[in-house]
């Protein structure tokens, strides 16, 4: 059961991570690059998360899944929120801080010697195998990205209530970008989805550690990515829903 849940959450990683890799090829747009770059580390996470619940947990394996899935991936879903709703140029900005402060995360949890045992078929908690240095690191990376998120969903709703309490039409919108309305709906999606992610430890009392945090990460992946296809503007989907026209020529003889 562990490792078919930690399967199914890496695939659904993997799927969307290519998915938004797509859009990101075509648009060329820094919060769809940002938002791939998290949804690789979910599924690296994840894919941790197998790799313990199918052959038992060791130092590598936990590492990885601690520093994948509890550290690096919600700030980088927090960037493709700024880069979404600031723009490209503080979105720049914010790559190279969050960039740094990865790498510097990266350093601490591969250098941080094991403070406690680890038992094979349970999940580890960092408190029991790390010392300060990576427990810190989660409890800040997590916790103020995920508020960067919250928050933004917070800032998009207000900005479409004063669209609407000005009169404006927010369905009257540049077909280049989604809608103040999608934008803001996008935004709730997200930060409902990485709600869910942080519940995992509450699913503990209703299954273990290892099924609780595979279930969390199929269900917040999944509410993210709906946000994630919020973002797409109205007219790009109905151009996709759209297929080629055949274009008809006369052979060559009728024109001689």
């Amino acid at each position: 059961m562990h490792a078919a849940l930690a399967a199914a959450a890496t695939l659904v990683a993997i799927a969307f991570a290519f998915s938004t890799g797509e859009r990101w090829l075509r648009n060329r747009k820094g919060h769809e690059a940002a938002w791939t770059i998290s949804l690789a580390m979910f599924a690296l996470g994840s894919a941790a998360l197998w790799l313990g619940a199918s052959i038992g947990w060791s130092e590598w394996p936990f590492k990885a899944f601690y520093l994948f899935g509890a550290i690096l991936n919600v700030p980088y879903l927090a960037l493709g929120t700024v880069e979404l709703l600031a723009g490209p140029k503080h979105g720049r900005r914010w790559t190279a801080i969050v960039s740094l402060l990865a790498a510097f995360c990266v350093g601490i949890v591969m250098a941080t010697p094991l403070v406690g045992p680890i038992v094979a078929d349970v999940l580890p908690q960092g408190k029991e195998v790390f010392g300060p240095g990576p427990r810190i690191a989660a409890a800040v990376g997590s916790g103020v990205a995920a508020l960067v998120i919250i928050g933004g969903a917070l800032w998009s709703a207000w900005r479409l209530w004063r669209l609407q309490r000005s009169g404006v039409n927010t369905s009257l919108h540049s077909t280049a970008a989604p809608s103040p309305r999608r934008l803001a709906l996008a935004n709730v999606f997200i930060a409902i989805g990485t709600l869910i992610l942080s519940a995992g430890g509450i699913l503990n009392s209703v299954v273990n550690e290892m099924d609780g945090f595979a279930i969390s990460l199929v269900a917040g992946i999944s509410v993210i990515f709906v946000g994630f296809l919020l973002t797409e503007s109205k007219q790009r989907l109905k151009l996709q829903s759209v297929p080629e026209p055949i274009e008809w020529h006369a052979p060559v003889e009728d024109l001689a």
